[in-house]
């Protein structure tokens, strides 16, 4: 018998002072049986991060959705998508290879990497030169301590309050605080 995902809930009230969006979501999480609490958490932190997009990039025409993820390799991990149903920011998490984020450029607007955990910086160095032409793309480092203080957020139901400013992420809640700073790579 397959192993299902795990649902989790999480309410954000989110304040991004840098893009001047205000807004509460409220959001399912499907944690996939192979994907950690940590990714999920950064995944999670990455749609705060972008959750802007839907008033800067579309006007209020679009959602920020989380994607199948783990389930559907050629489905993004988070994704800005107009009421055309038109993908208009794909997001994916971790350290994919070139060919997806190839596919990807050519099928939406921007494509956006946040990379993760301790062999990052190989991962980077291995796939720097193979999408450098990609104008659509761009590539962040989540530091490992990030990631590690957005995994002890973790619950089944959260209630968490996001801030963005100068770049900078801020994600707190019951169990704690997080704060998350993405350096670009490209």
């Amino acid at each position: 018998m397959a192993l299902k995902s795990t649902i989790h809930k999480a309410s954000i009230a989110l304040a991004d002072i840098d893009h001047g969006v205000y807004t509460d979501l409220a959001l399912t999480i499907a944690r996939h049986p192979s994907e950690t609490e940590q990714r999920m958490m950064v995944r999670l932190a990455v749609l705060a991060l972008n959750a802007h997009a839907v008033q800067t990039v579309c006007q209020n025409d679009a959602h920020i959705l989380f994607g199948a993820g783990l389930s559907d390799p050629d489905d993004p991990d988070v994704h800005v998508t107009d009421f055309t149903g038109r993908k208009r920011l794909w997001i994916e998490v971790g350290q994919p290879e070139d060919k997806p984020l190839v596919r990807a450029s050519s099928r939406t607007d921007a494509v956006a990497v946040y990379a993760f955990g301790p062999a990052a910086e190989v991962w980077w160095r291995g796939l720097e030169n193979k999408v450098a032409r990609l104008e659509r793309l761009s590539v962040f480092r989540l530091a490992h301590e990030a990631a590690v203080e957005l995994e002890a957020l973790a619950d089944r139901s959260m209630a968490l309050q996001a801030t963005v400013q100068d770049g900078v992420l801020t994600l707190s809640g019951e169990r704690g605080l997080a704060t998350v700073e993405p350096q670009r790579w490209k």
